[in-house]
């Protein structure tokens, strides 16, 4: 069990390395951080997504959708604010 999530875990950081490049052309970045065991993904919203008010939208609409249609086990994708 472990190696199959490890091997989400490497797919779903490929794929956020895909959108990456679009939110630093906008002064921001994501930044993964777990998949738990319910298949949720948290990542880290920084620089301008971090106090972008449509942060949310990108992160559900974009990274969200992007990952779930890759990879439909995935539930969601949630930012979450690391070392705050």
């Amino acid at each position: 069990m472990a190696s199959n999530k490890a091997d989400l875990e490497r797919k779903v950081q490929g794929i956020i390395e895909q959108i990456r490049p679009y939110l630093q052309n906008d002064g921001g970045d994501i930044k993964f951080i777990e998949i738990t065991d319910e298949n949720i993904v948290n990542v880290e919203l920084l620089g301008a997504c971090g106090s972008c008010p449509y942060s949310t939208m990108t992160l559900k609409n974009g990274v969200e959708e992007a990952v779930k249609k890759a990879l439909p086990e995935i539930k969601s994708v949630e930012a979450i604010n690391v070392g705050m």
